[in-house]
């Protein structure tokens, strides 16, 4: 599979990774898939503290054991536990950073991180602490690198301005297109890569997706929804399908380092991995535009 840089660093990523939110707790599904991205080409792998209360992270480091070296690894930060109550609250202090990456190093099996991630922000919070811990954490060698998973353009152009981030991660697909007039050119002026989230946008551009496509979206309403859903396959015609079409726009756009589809079975990893084979042309870049919505940011400004 193709390998992407990620900004200006040194870390080179298979075009196509895996989201592993997905991926649910039984231990030997889990293993099972990641294993199999593995021998698909796939070497980077994303996770985060928050998911399934670390047994995400758990699942990832027993998987990719006995090939470390060969994998670029991703966790989050900033959801922190209560003692003794359900659920997390939001600390993207330096306390609970320098003390959350041990615990996350621990599950994961591994002494260091290739890509250490802030899990949201938002503007009030105490951004030159936050990005101390990650300097400090760099410089001990715990992480190789660090980034911001962000939707929010305030918090973004913050941290792209003041911080040394290598990457950012966001949502991005072609029914999301909040990303290209205003994020994408930040990044490219500063070496930062696009790490792709949700380039299905929640199901809705695969095959089985009709359903998902029954409520509003961002600002596409129900009825228009569906019918750009089925513009969009009509224009994927027999060469690929709804899936493949998604996932290749968004890896098409050269700010784009990695896109990072989910999967919860073998099948759905390997359709996602065929969109590596199926390249776009500039004239069905061009057609999917029309279709689609040159969505805007309109909170967090």
């Amino acid at each position: 599979m193709k390998q992407n840089r990620i900004g200006i660093s040194d870390l080179y990523v298979s075009e196509i990774g895996l989201g592993c939110m997905s991926l649910g707790t039984d231990e030997t599904k889990a293993v099972s898939i990641i294993q199999e991205a593995l021998e698909l080409g796939i070497n980077f792998f994303d996770t985060a503290d928050l998911y399934d209360d670390g047994r995400n992270e758990e699942l990832l480091g027993k998987a990719i054991k006995h090939h470390r070296s060969d994998v670029i690894l991703a966790t989050k930060v900033g959801n922190r536990r209560m003692a003794g109550k359900e659920g997390w609250i939001w600390d993207p202090s330096k306390a609970h950073i320098l003390s959350a990456v041990k615990e996350s190093l621990k599950r994961l099996g591994t002494d260091y991180i290739d890509l250490y991630q802030l899990h949201g922000g938002t503007i009030e919070d105490p951004i030159e602490e936050t990005i101390e811990a990650f300097e400090e954490l760099k410089k001990e060698g715990l992480i190789r690198y660090y980034g911001i998973s962000s939707i929010r353009p305030n918090v973004i152009r913050e941290y792209v301005r003041r911080s040394s981030i290598t990457s950012l991660m966001s949502q991005y697909s072609m029914l999301d297109r909040r990303p290209e007039e205003e994020v994408l050119p930040q990044l490219v002026e500063h070496g930062v890569g696009l790490i792709a989230r949700g380039p299905l946008a929640g199901g809705i551009l695969t095959s089985g997706g009709a359903n998902k496509a029954e409520r509003d979206y961002l600002d596409y309403s129900r009825g228009e929804l569906s019918e750009v859903r089925q513009r969009l396959i009509e224009l994927a015609g027999d060469t690929r399908t709804l899936a493949q079409t998604a996932i290749r726009y968004v890896l098409d756009e050269p700010e784009v380092s990695v896109a990072i589809p989910g999967a919860s079975s073998l099948e759905q990893l390997r359709n996602n991995v065929s969109a590596a084979d199926t390249p776009l042309s500039a004239d069905e870049r061009d057609a999917i535009r029309t279709v689609t919505r040159a969505n805007r940011y309109t909170n967090h400004r």
